[in-house]
């Protein structure tokens, strides 16, 4: 099984809401951090916001902050990335993405240990 499985990726107009699930197995949910990183067609990939799980404390991009929500069910073994007030720019793949060592500080995607296989959202004007 996959470590890293998401969900809930779909079209949506602008101002409207989705909701991401990844769901963890496989590793110690408690010891990594998790976070979302999104790559739209042609650029590169960035990182969008992150939870520490031992701890909740999480971490947002300036483009999300205030619209995105990411959070954790322990119990789930799952972390969800509510958005909200979605825009035409936010459209892209959303990746789930696992570190044992990330901490949530601004990092390079190929320096992250665990992908998902991404979510596809796409946010109509």
């Amino acid at each position: 099984e996959a470590p890293l499985v998401e969900s809930g990726g779909g079209l949506v107009q602008a101002g409207g809401s989705l909701r991401l699930s990844c769901a963890a197995s496989g590793f110690t949910f408690d010891d990594y951090a998790i976070g979302w990183f999104r790559q739209a067609p042609g650029k590169e990939r960035e990182g969008v916001s992150c939870i520490w799980i031992i701890d909740g404390s999480t971490e947002y991009a300036d483009s999300v902050k205030g619209r995105f929500t990411i959070s954790r069910d322990n119990a789930k073994n799952t972390v969800y990335l509510q958005m909200n007030d979605l825009k035409p720019e936010d459209t892209a793949h959303y990746y789930c993405v696992a570190d044992k060592s990330w901490r949530c500080a601004p990092i390079s995607a190929k320096y992250l240990d665990l992908w998902g296989q991404g979510a596809p959202v796409t946010v109509s004007s």
